[in-house]
């Protein structure tokens, strides 16, 4: 097992592709919901899918902040890797 590999480049990529999963995943639901609440006689439905898209924009913004907080934190270790 190699010990550092959270802190390169390349875990920027799989960061990347969770980020557009989470926002597909976000525009699908967003459909479901517009289409479900311009459809519906009662609200419990729509309401219930409001908040899925609530938590879904939710965790979409949570990983943009832990993919700018991983890009800082493979700076930084680049960084101190060249002055080490």
């Amino acid at each position: 097992m190699v010990t550092g590999r959270v802190f390169s480049e390349a875990s920027l990529g799989w960061v990347d592709a969770i980020v557009w999963a989470i926002v597909a995943a976000w525009v699908v639901l967003l459909g479901v919901f517009l289409l479900v609440g311009l459809n519906a006689d009662d609200p419990g439905l729509p309401l219930l899918l409001f908040l899925m898209v609530i938590g879904v924009a939710v965790l979409g913004l949570l990983m943009v902040v832990m993919r700018t907080l991983l890009r800082q934190a493979t700076t930084l270790r680049t960084d101190m890797a060249a002055v080490i």
